[in-house]
């Protein structure tokens, strides 16, 4: 508001974009900090099957670096975790429980709203790798730390690819429907990715019928071998982010 001469003028308008965004995004890292179960499911499974698989024989991987191939593909693990079946669920119930519907209301879009989720998720996943990566490290785990800026990015594309996916999941089903079916997903996608044991070679169309896979050999690829990212990985990945968010965009509701 402005003051002249003694006299307040009110002058009403929503906050800046930026502003919202940037309430939004803190919100949603702190209702995750305060839900006990969501860092269970990012930290504590990924974090059993990396001291479970990379310590012990209990499983059979290709080659004798078990810990260069289980930690890469524990690290995609829990961005799957985080991103896909920790986002689905969430909303998927703020939704059952009328939060986004509130949401609606208030100067956030809609648009912002799945910028805000992808955001937070991003820098959740930021920590959590960190922290399994330096498990990883203290283990015996020996990465090639030159390849890291092609590792970070085939991240940043798996778990934009993850979020919208999940949003489009949480759009669709009803609440009860989406934990089961992003459960499902996370088991089968856990079972058929190569994570923690040897998995069938399915060659390039692996990389585009499962994107958790894609992510864990491209870890490995560079911060195992020091290799380059193979072509096909770039462009799923891609492909799968930009469907998905582009799907979530359009199907997204509110109620």
């Amino acid at each position: 508001m402005s003051t002249d001469a003694g006299t307040f003028t009110p002058a009403p308008g929503r906050a800046p974009m930026r502003a919202i965004l940037r309430s939004q995004i803190r919100m949603e890292l702190l209702l995750t900090a305060r839900r006990g179960e969501a860092v269970v499911l990012a930290m504590g499974v990924p974090l059993l099957v990396l001291l479970g698989a990379g310590l012990t024989r209990a499983t059979n991987v290709p080659g004798d670096d078990r810990l260069g191939f289980v930690v890469p593909g524990v690290l995609a693990l829990t961005v799957m975790s985080t991103a896909f079946t920790g986002q689905a669920i969430t909303t998927g119930y703020e939704r059952g429980y009328g939060v986004l519907k509130r949401l609606g209301a208030s100067p956030l879009t809609r648009p912002g709203l799945l910028f805000s989720k992808t955001a937070a998720i991003l820098c959740l996943v930021a920590v959590q790798v960190l922290v399994l990566a330096l498990v990883g490290v203290a283990v015996g785990w020996r990465p090639e730390l030159s390849e890291l800026l092609p590792a970070i990015g085939v991240t940043v594309l798996a778990t934009a690819a993850y979020c919208g996916l999940a949003l489009l999941i949480a759009s669709v089903l009803r609440p009860e429907t989406t934990t089961a079916a992003a459960t499902l997903i996370y088991v089968l996608m856990l079972a058929a990715g190569g994570i923690m044991f040897a998995a069938p070679d399915l060659g390039t169309a692996g990389h585009f019928l499962l994107p958790l896979a894609a992510h864990a050999e491209a870890l490995r690829d560079t911060l195992t071998n020091g290799a380059a990212v193979p072509a096909s990985i770039w462009l799923s990945l891609t492909l799968w982010a930009a469907v998905a968010l582009t799907a979530a965009a359009r199907k997204f509701r509110w109620e």
